[in-house]
């Protein structure tokens, strides 16, 4: 099958890539199309030592299993359903999982994935299939109203103008009193303007440690000593950054301002789906760029262009809405 797979020498289009063959619980997967996200970004940096098929976000038919013929979107952990975390509901941390595209598990840049049954849920028809791919990074924006009261929040910044900060704005947005975003390109703040939220220019902004809570969504390195300078003691700072790149700050204003860290990782995937189905959230035109797998350098080089904003793999032939 075709397939986009990262190795010791970098990112490579493989047209006879072997097709998975499924492990028990597991069901086959059609990919229609997948996204590249800035966790694939780090990969090819060599965050996590990955090696394999990448892609976790994706949105396919099942040609297996009990939904078989229907469209689908899977949660990225392969958890073992029998070890203490995941008896204690911590499945997403389970000790003996594996991640899709990102930990020991072929991801979705490819024709087909094998996935345990457990980890797909039904997309909705009134649900597009470019909204569908959006569903595992709107999920994990969600995740942080699960940790974190919102609507005790007054004030709010997000760092970053990316994907995910686009759709954690969002989500923060529906709760907090105010809402900052702050961004490097103009372009895609634009967007966050269109949805009536504040922005600000990165080199324009003066730290000053007036926030409830941040949440660095930048990629980089540099997002959490200025998440740190921008909280008020006793403040939150939501960490949604993976990066390949080592961070070198000092831990000091943790102490003495009290804030408090919270590691953000996955979310929850029905309630993601429910809220698209119930059009609580805007989508549309973030899907900006689409390639074929055989474009793959073109792809990855364009997902790091400030002109685009969410790049997608069209996979199989399906018409998208």
């Amino acid at each position: 099958m075709r397939a986009i797979c990262l190795d010791q020498n970098g990112i490579q289009f493989h047209r006879d890539y072997p097709s998975p063959v499924p492990r028990p619980g597991e069901v086959l997967v059609d990919i229609i199309a997948a996204g590249i996200c800035e966790t694939d970004l780090q990969l090819v940096k060599g965050y996590m030592g990955f090696s394999g098929v990448l892609g976790h976000e994706f949105v396919g038919m099942t040609n297996s299993g009990p939904f078989a013929g229907a469209r689908v979107v899977g949660e990225i952990n392969c958890n073992c359903q029998q070890c203490r975390r995941c008896d204690d509901g911590l499945g997403n941390h389970c000790s003996f999982r594996t991640v899709v595209g990102i930990y020991q598990h072929d991801g979705v840049f490819a024709e087909q994935v094998a996935i345990p049954q457990t980890s797909l849920h039904l997309v909705p028809d009134a649900i597009s299939d470019d909204q569908a791919v959006l569903v595992e990074p709107l999920a994990a924006a969600l995740q942080i109203q699960q940790q974190i009261d919102l609507a005790g929040v007054k004030n709010a910044v997000v760092l970053g103008d990316g994907r995910l900060a686009n759709l954690c704005a969002q989500v923060i947005s529906r709760h907090a009193e105010k809402l900052l975003v702050v961004g490097k390109h103009e372009l895609k703040l634009d967007r966050f303007r269109r949805l009536g939220i504040e922005t600000i220019k990165l080199d324009q902004l003066v730290p000053e440690k007036s926030f409830d809570l941040v949440v660095d969504c930048t990629g980089s390195a540099t997002g959490l000593p200025l998440a740190l300078q921008l909280t008020r003691p006793r403040g939150t700072v939501v960490m949604k950054t993976t990066v390949a790149a080592d961070h070198h700050l000092s831990l000091a204003p943790v102490v003495i301002d009290e804030i408090r860290l919270v590691g953000s990782r996955c979310g929850p995937f029905d309630l993601a789906l429910k809220m698209l189905e119930a059009d609580r959230f805007d989508l549309s035109g973030l899907v900006t760029h689409r390639f074929a797998l055989e474009e793959a350098e073109r792809a990855f080089k364009m997902a790091v262009n400030p002109t685009a904003f969410k790049v997608v793999f069209d996979v199989s032939n399906a018409n998208h809405k």
